[in-house]
Formats: structure tokens, C-alpha cells, sequence
């Protein structure tokens, strides 16, 4: 059952983010390319995601964490040529333990790519109008 709508949004002013936003789920992905896919394809252009697969479940065993791999994508700019973006591609996770770290702690890993539906980079980075 899905809490009332009064709740999320009293729960978004709480921590600060909105109801949108606390709705959104994280899908399972074995790889990043389908959650760039989906938000080249998004209204807002954002997609979220959760990696999956035995190389995730290697990484985290391997730091100890605590969390699963979180993939947040975001679009930076769209390109002329359609089906093409800048986007913004966040892997983070929680309890990583680093060798020779004092704790454990949040990771993150942040790049950008220039990347289009079809998994080929633009043709060219002339932006839309």
C-alpha cells in the first residue's frame, strides 16, 4: 500500500526533497546503459537505478559496504542531433571500507558522458536550440 499523498509530502518539507522525488524507485540494472537510456528518454531527464549482478555483489562484498551501488543519472544538455545528451552519471554507496581507512564511509564516483540512444556519442555537440 502506497502512503498518502499528505504523508509523502510532509515527508519531503522534512527532508528537504520532494514528494516526486521520494516517490521515484530505483530499478535494478546489471549495467549503467540502460538507466542513460532512460534519462535521455525522461520528461525531467533524470533516471535512478541500483546496480546488480555479480560484479556488483563483488564490490561490495570486496569494501564491506553497507549499501547497494546507487546510479543516479542526470542530463547536463541536449545535443541537436535527437536521441543524444551531456549527461551526468553518479555511482554511489554507503559503509565502504577503503584499505587503510580509519571507517567506513560514503564513495562516490562522478563522470560526465556524451552519449546517444543508440550507445554511439554524438555526431556532433552542437546544441539543441
Amino acid at each position: 500500500m502506497a502512503p498518502a499523498p499528505s504523508l509523502v509530502a510532509a515527508l519531503g518539507f522534512v527532508l528537504g526533497i520532494s514528494g516526486t522525488a521520494l516517490a521515484q524507485q530505483r530499478v535494478a540494472v546489471p549495467d549503467a546503459r540502460q538507466l542513460l537510456i532512460a534519462a535521455i528518454d525522461a520528461p525531467d531527464g533524470t533516471a535512478r537505478g541500483i546496480l546488480s549482478g555479480q560484479l556488483a555483489d563483488a564490490i561490495t562484498e570486496r569494501f564491506k559496504a553497507t549499501t547497494p551501488i546507487h546510479i543516479d543519472v542526470s542530463t547536463e544538455r541536449r545535443y541537436a542531433q535527437d536521441g543524444c545528451r551531456r549527461l551526468k552519471v553518479s555511482f554511489w554507496q554507503d559503509g565502504v571500507l577503503l584499505p587503510g581507512a580509519p571507517a567506513p564511509r560514503r564513495q562516490t564516483i562522478d563522470f560526465g558522458i556524451d552519449y546517444c540512444r543508440d550507445g554511439m556519442p554524438p555526431k556532433s555537440l552542437k546544441e539543441a536550440p
